[in-house]
């Protein structure tokens, strides 16, 4: 299949390959072999911006052994956030209860609860007003 991919022009179709297939080898217990094409799959999906393909490869590559750290540790929330924790803080920030988030996004309450606690943790924030200001 890589082989094939090579020959077409979608680099993101490749790294996805790349990605499924390093985790294929991380599973048989090829771990060196794995992180080649862990590698190669998680420089596409930076390159292209694809941040929770980029995470995927990242815990791929975790999993193979390989110590790999998020990109931008100081950067903005975008960049420390998923993109789950996003959206609600992004709700939050805007007004909205736990309980409307959750209806919103068809999520429970605790789901909401849950992803916010670590929102705060991640941002270094303790209040829904701290939490606005550091995201507007």
């Amino acid at each position: 299949a890589l082989e094939l991919h090579r020959q077409g022009a979608c680099r993101f179709e490749t790294a996805r390959t790349q990605l499924l297939y390093g985790a294929a080898l991380r599973r048989e217990r090829r771990p060196g072999a794995a992180r080649e094409h862990l590698h190669g799959a998680l420089e596409t999906f930076e390159r292209l911006e694809a941040r929770l393909w980029s995470e995927r490869a990242r815990a791929e590559l975790r999993a193979a052994g390989e110590t790999v750290t998020r990109p931008g540790p100081g950067g903005g929330p975008e960049q420390q956030l998923t993109a789950q924790q996003l959206r609600i803080a992004r709700l939050v920030a805007e007004g909205a209860t736990n309980r409307e988030v959750a209806a919103q996004l068809f999520l429970s309450p605790r789901t909401v609860d849950h992803h916010l606690r670590n929102v705060f943790a991640r941002l270094g924030v303790r209040s829904r007003v701290e939490l606005a200001r550091k995201l507007f």
